[in-house]
């Protein structure tokens, strides 16, 4: 009798023939008789009357065939797999895609038929195909498949772009991602097969294998849960409303998002409103106590309390800023536009610093040595030049020594022999050369 393959269309989702290990192409014939696994051969390998173990010539079988009509005439069985999967992969409504894929329908023939027979069918709605009942049992169930059904529509960017990586190549048309978590944990399967000649151990091996695959759809189920639940796909909007939080909170938010996944999307948010509730009694309370310390009692008081404090810290911010000065008052021009600077202050405008030297930067001033390590084996002009290239006297002590062992050897050194030793800024490497050379402790190659 003639049965419907329980194998997808492609060719090579079919077990071999148990005969020839040809790929089996259909018709080809199965063994009632013979299991739990099925025993297949195709029809050159049945003709001959093979057998092998337990099975016989003269078993019963089955056809295995899915050139029939199922749900009207001029649709067969493998036809209506070969919609199925097309619509699966290239998704609902893309019908020239999925013309494509099937060869043998055109559009319009595609998208009639799948129309309707599965989405209009009144058979699918009263029995088949409640979709009521089938969202109940999927918030009921965990191990079932996760529908994203998201309140707002997600964005639809285009593929390979910025935003689409930040979705983590989410496709909002299909509902799923473009690569699954652990996406190559099927290529553990893909060569097993369970057959009656097996071992013991190598039975419980394999169905090890399958335990451990089915554990790793469950991980990719609860991640797909906690990204519906959550509101994940939609990087943007999430991070907008994160930032809505003062920065504490937002720090907070940022280390408790991992602890998202053990608590339900309502309590994580009720976890984070009420630390930012926590944090705003706590910044009043101590606004009220800093009023109390002041012998503030009434509220007024407090406005007027503010009022003189928000003053009395420009009046702070203006006297420190003279110590912006203290440091170049060896510099007129500098001077100058510091006074010019406080003088735009006083006036209410925005004052415009602009750095007025002889070479065009902001002259650093000179190091301070005082407690710095080595500065007691340095004479006073080593000082002086330690503070003005601003050179610590250890280093300056290590670049000495290296020069003076290259000169030792060579009888003589170069200002590029010295540039190759010290790996510093140039400048100050020729200062410390021409130093070098003024105090004789070099000689010039």
């Amino acid at each position: 009798m003639d049965r419907l393959a329980s194998f997808g269309n492609d060719l090579f989702d079919k077990p071999p023939c148990r005969g020839c290990s040809c790929y089996l192409v259909e018709p080809y014939i199965k063994c009632a008789e013979c299991g739990p696994s099925p025993f297949l051969l195709c029809l050159q390998c049945f003709t001959r009357g093979y057998e092998y173990k337990k099975h016989q010539s003269d078993h019963t079988y089955e056809i295995m065939t899915s050139d029939f009509p199922i749900l009207e005439t001029g649709w067969t069985a493998q036809e209506e797999m070969a919609l199925l999967e097309a619509v699966m992969d290239c998704g609902f409504g893309n019908w020239q895609d999925v013309a494509y894929q099937m060869r043998t329908k055109t559009k319009e023939e595609c998208e009639g038929h799948y129309m309707k027979n599965f989405i209009n069918n009144p058979l699918f709605s009263s029995t088949l195909l409640s979709l009521r009942q089938m969202e109940e049992h999927l918030s009921r169930t965990a191990d079932t498949a996760i529908p994203f059904k998201p309140t707002d529509d997600p964005p639809r960017p285009s593929f390979d772009s910025q935003l689409s990586r930040d979705m983590a190549g989410y496709m909002p048309a299909r509902a799923d991602f473009m690569e699954e978590f652990d996406n190559y944990a099927e290529w553990d399967l893909k060569d097993i097969d369970f057959v009656d000649d097996d071992s013991d151990i190598l039975h419980a091996l394999k169905v090890a294998v399958v335990d451990i695959y089915h554990s790793r759809l469950k991980e990719r189920q609860r991640r797909k849960k906690i990204i519906r639940d959550h509101g994940l796909i939609n990087l943007r909007k999430f991070q907008m409303l994160e930032r809505r939080y003062p920065k504490e909170v937002q720090e907070l938010y940022d280390v408790m998002r991992r602890f998202a996944r053990v608590v339900g999307p309502i309590e994580h948010d009720k976890f984070i409103e009420s630390h930012a509730l926590e944090f705003e009694l706590k910044r009043e309370i101590q606004r009220l106590q800093e009023y109390r310390r002041e012998g503030i009692q009434s509220f007024c008081g407090a406005k007027v309390y503010e009022r003189v404090k928000c003053t009395r810290e420009d009046e702070r911010r203006k006297r420190n800023m003279l110590c912006d000065i203290m440091q170049y008052i060896h510099d007129s021009r500098a001077c100058q536009q510091w006074l010019n600077k406080q003088a735009a202050i006083d006036a209410g405008i925005t004052p415009v610093m602009t750095t007025i030297t002889t070479s065009g930067r902001r002259s650093a001033p000179p190091l301070n040595l005082t407690g710095l390590p080595g500065t007691e084996k340095l004479n006073e002009r080593e000082k002086e030049l330690c503070q003005v290239v601003r050179l610590v006297p250890g280093a300056y002590l290590e670049y000495k020594q290296a020069l003076l062992n290259e000169c030792r050897r060579q009888g003589g050194l170069r200002l590029a022999q010295a540039r190759s030793l010290i790996k510093i800024d140039v400048n100050k490497t020729r200062k410390i050369y021409d130093f070098l050379i003024k105090e004789g402790y070099i000689n010039k190659a």
